[in-house]
């Protein structure tokens, strides 16, 4: 049986794990466009960084289209950065599906 001061070490060191990867994931910049229009640019904690729109000329795009690239754009990048921060807790084991203060639960 291992004792209380084992214990409590590996659990010193997996809060310094989740650490760096949560300043790991705040850091990375994940970009996904929709049709080359719109690019949305978002963070491993799938916070929106930016948007841009790709092309100059807009006037065979109506509103709606627009509204809805971004949409998709935005998605993309949060959907790649989520099987992003996947990988990165998965690396701690089964306590990586449990982990609070995540978006959707990263499971």
């Amino acid at each position: 049986m291992r004792n209380f001061n084992d214990i409590l070490r590996q659990a010193q060191e997996l809060q310094k794990k989740l650490e760096q990867i949560n300043l790991e994931l705040e850091q990375m910049e994940i970009g996904a466009t929709a049709q080359n229009i719109v690019k949305a640019v978002v963070n491993g904690k799938l916070e929106i960084i930016s948007i841009q729109i790709l092309k100059e000329n807009l006037e065979d795009i109506d509103k709606e289209m627009l509204e809805d690239l971004v949409v998709v754009a935005i998605k993309d990048a949060q959907n790649k950065a989520k099987l992003i921060a996947q990988e990165k807790f998965a690396s701690l084991g089964a306590l990586g599906g449990l982990l609070p203060n995540f978006p959707n639960g990263i499971n």
